[in-house]
């Protein structure tokens, strides 16, 4: 569908969010920032929950929101996750997802929820009820429920914080999927870089209320002001594509542009397409190609940009690799001994990489 137009202006006592965003019309966004910056409020004006005191919401063709109507939550066709799955109790996980589904009209009912249970793997829970369920597994059928309304849109609010990391990664491969096979919208709340990484496509920051940057994943993740945010979490996400094994060495290869990396065995097919995520705190540079090193991916690189990082003894050098942007957290003292500075070719040497799939 078309994508997303919204503008708000909410006060409370003492906090204001004043927010104008275009957004994708498919795939994740993920909304993300610091306690107390506005994320869970923006979800709530999305959802009609809240009313702003100024406020527009266009979902593809149709106006939800502007200056003279709004309309209510249950007519706004979105699926909500909360951070608590907030099953009802007293039914079985079947019921749950048939809840919500008697008040749409028989021409916006799915044909069958069995590929919304297959997808999230959840057929062999639902004659259960919530409390004989694990974390994760409520959380899967608080998705699939969420999915049974079919919605025009998907909001959830930081649904992997109530779980602990076990109950995280089973969660997260069915968030991939999703991610995958979707074809609405997804606004995804989190104060986790690692989830922002692994889910995005496109990113919203958020800091006191207001933007701070907003695109595309790759680019945002490289803005000057953005590494700051992260702190030791900075880093760079890359898209590469699958080029075969060294099954002796049970190594993966990896192609970006015309630069191959080796990475650990990973479960999937040559020419797949994976997400890589890289900490620029595991990027280091170097004048020459190295020999004589344990670091296996050396990649040519151009220097496109050097700023101060958060330590007064430290600086973001932000890379071009294939022209998509990589970030190295290095010391000044390494720059001025290296010479290192902008419209430079250097090589740069990653010393580990985590792959996203």
């Amino acid at each position: 569908m078309n994508g997303i137009e919204l503008r708000f202006r909410h006060a409370y006592e003492g906090f204001d969010l004043d927010v104008a965003l275009a957004l994708p019309g498919s795939g994740v966004t993920a909304v993300f920032g610091p306690s107390g910056c506005g994320k869970t409020t923006l979800l709530r004006l999305v959802a009609g929950l809240e009313a702003a005191r100024e406020g527009f919401l266009r979902i593809g063709d149709d106006i939800w929101q502007d200056g003279s109507r709004m309309l209510a939550p249950h007519k706004r066709r979105i699926g909500y996750v909360f951070q608590d799955a907030n099953l009802f109790p007293h039914l079985t996980v079947n019921q749950n997802l048939l809840y919500g589904t008697r008040r749409l009209a028989s021409d916006e009912r799915l044909p069958t929820l069995d590929p919304l249970v297959d997808l999230l793997g959840i057929r062999a829970l639902l004659d259960r009820r919530p409390s004989r369920l694990s974390g994760g597994e409520r959380q899967r059928v608080a998705i699939a429920r969420a999915l049974a309304v079919n919605p025009r849109i998907l909001l959830m609010d930081e649904p992997l914080a109530a779980l602990d990391q076990d109950r995280k990664k089973e969660v997260l491969p069915y968030l991939k999927t999703l991610q995958r096979e979707l074809r609405i919208p997804i606004l995804y709340v989190t104060h986790s870089p690692d989830e922002v990484a692994q889910l995005a496509s496109h990113l919203v920051v958020l800091r006191g209320g207001r933007l701070v940057a907003d695109g595309p994943i790759q680019e945002v993740l490289s803005r000057e002001d953005l590494p700051l945010t992260l702190g030791e979490d900075a880093c760079s996400v890359f898209d590469a594509v699958v080029a075969g094994r060294d099954p002796e060495d049970h190594l993966l290869r990896l192609r970006i542009g015309g630069q191959e990396l080796l990475v650990r065995e990973h479960p999937c097919e040559d020419d797949a397409r994976i997400r890589v995520r890289i900490l620029a705190r595991d990027v280091s540079l170097a004048l020459e190609r190295q020999t004589g090193t344990s670091i296996l991916n050396h990649l040519s690189v151009q220097v496109m940009d050097v700023i101060q990082d958060a330590h007064p003894a430290q600086a973001l050098v932000r890379l071009s690799l294939e022209g998509s942007p990589l970030l190295a957290r290095v010391t000044h003292r390494s720059l001025n001994v290296l010479g290192i500075r902008p419209g430079m070719r250097v090589w740069a040497q990653v010393k580990t990489m985590a792959l996203l799939g």
